[in-house]
Order: structure tokens, then C-alpha cells, then sequence
């Protein structure tokens, strides 16, 4: 890593008994912010998600502790990971908490968050570019565009007890032209259900966007009405959108050009 460059930029540093909650961004690790990168290349213990990418990985010289969660497989338990930032920064190591995304949206950084400041132990967040809006703009799908949508609704596909998301769908479809829905992928059908249930129309362009900002994403573009099929061959990392700036993708798709 070029520490010469970080430097110029003046960029804080993590002091011994910190944490700093890390957003990595969606696939690309291009994606990272500088403050970031200056994590990385400083932090004594780095606690890192399972989706964030390897390369980034491999510019730390601390010490790499896997603390990742993945639907259908065991992971680390949010209480543990907590517990572990708490006893590592009083140990006075500079931690890094290193997440795809962003820490704040479906990340679990707020619970982080409250377990440090309840320990007494002081942290930093740093933002990171969302799937719902990065994971979009690499399918060539603006999350808003003025002639199609002047909201959006991001939304969790399933709650705490892995089930389908408990919400007023009604509300829901009528709140926003625009839904990005994580982690929603064994759900899309009853979802969709819900939806037209509500009034939106079968008809509507949806797309899921798999492996988001990844050389290998898949982008399947579908309706409302056959986003239950579609999604039974997706793959399991996906964000699903719905709403008319889905039609923007076949002129604005550009990263088939690039990679």
C-alpha cells in the first residue's frame, strides 16, 4: 500500500484502544474510501466480514480474524463479535471492524456501535458505499432518477428470526416508486405476492443483481410478476430492485464493457 500517498492526505489515524467500524463497499474493492485503506494499513487486529473482498485483505500486516455471517452457515454470533471488539481494544490494539458495505444499512453497525460506547471504549465510524445503491449503479440502475421516481424504500428482506420481513406491505407500495430489497432473495415470491396484493402491477420491471460490483455479477431482469421464478436460480448474494428505473439498465449497463 502506498503509505507515502496516504500521508499527504493528512487522514486521522486509529489510536491504540480504538475501533473504527470500516464500510468496504459492495464487490469492488476500488470501492473502499481512502479513510478506509488508512485503517487497513494501520490497524494492529482487523475483525472482517465475509463478503469483503480478499485483495483488500491483503494489504493489512495485523491480525486477521474472520467474523463473518452467511445465511445457511455458522457463523459468528453478533454478541461474540461485540464482545470481541470490546476486550481487544482494552487490550489497547487499534481494531478495525472491517464490513461489506456500509456499517449503518443492514450491517449491524449501530448494535457494534452501542456495545463499544456501552463499554466505555472509543470508536469511529466510516461510511462505505451501499449494495442498494452501488450494487445498482454496477447493474447501469440509478436507485432514483428524476423521470421515474422521486423516493426509494430500502428494505431487509428477513427480520431476526430469519422469517420474512414483518411490515405493512400495503404501506410499503405505496410509499415509494423505487424498492431495494437485501438479503430478500427465499423471500422474492411472497414479497412480489404481497406487492401486487397492494395494486402494484405484475407488469413492473424488477431486476436481481447477483455478486454486485463483482467481476462475475449476473444481472436478471424480470417483472414484479416473475420475480419468484427468476429468483429461484439466482444466486444467493443478491439485491433485488423494483420500480420503472429498471428500464434504464439495457442503455446504462456498462461493466460487461469493462471487465
Amino acid at each position: 500500500m502506498d503509505n507515502d500517498l496516504l500521508n499527504r492526505l493528512k487522514l486521522p489515524r486509529i489510536a491504540p484502544g480504538w475501533v473504527w467500524l470500516v464500510g468496504a463497499g459492495p464487490g469492488d474493492p476500488g470501492l473502499i474510501t481512502a479513510l478506509g485503506l488508512r485503517a487497513i494499513a494501520d490497524a494492529d487486529a482487523i475483525l472482517y466480514d465475509a463478503l469483503v473482498d480478499e485483495s483488500l485483505l491483503a494489504l493489512a500486516g495485523g491480525e486477521k480474524i474472520y467474523a463473518g455471517k452467511r445465511a445457511g452457515v455458522r457463523s459468528c454470533k453478533q454478541d461474540e463479535i461485540c464482545e470481541l471488539l470490546v476486550r481487544l481494544a482494552k487490550d489497547g490494539k487499534r481494531v478495525l471492524r472491517l464490513k461489506g458495505g456500509d456499517p449503518f444499512v443492514f450491517g449491524r453497525g449501530g448494535e457494534e456501535a452501542q456495545a463499544l460506547a456501552r463499554a466505555g471504549v472509543p470508536f469511529r465510524i466510516v461510511p462505505g458505499i451501499t449494495a442498494g445503491i452501488g450494487g445498482l449503479a454496477y447493474a447501469g440502475i440509478p436507485v432514483t432518477h428524476r423521470d421515474t421516481n422521486h423516493a426509494v424504500t430500502f428494505i431487509t428482506g428477513h427480520g431476526i428470526d430469519g422469517k420474512l420481513t414483518k411490515l405493512d406491505w400495503a404501506a410499503v407500495s405505496r410509499g415509494a416508486p423505487t424498492l431495494v430489497l437485501y438479503m430478500a432473495r427465499k423471500f422474492a415470491g411472497e414479497i412480489a405476492q404481497e406487492l401486487m396484493a397492494a395494486g402494484r402491477s405484475a407488469h413492473e420491471p424488477a431486476a436481481i443483481v447477483a455478486n454486485a460490483a463483482r467481476p462475475d455479477q449476473q444481472v436478471i431482469l424480470t417483472t414484479l410478476g416473475g420475480l419468484a421464478a427468476a429468483a429461484e436460480n439466482a444466486p444467493a448474494l443478491a439485491i433485488i430492485v423494483i420500480g420503472e428505473n429498471v428500464r434504464l439498465a439495457e442503455e446504462l449497463s456498462w461493466l460487461a464493457e469493462t471487465v
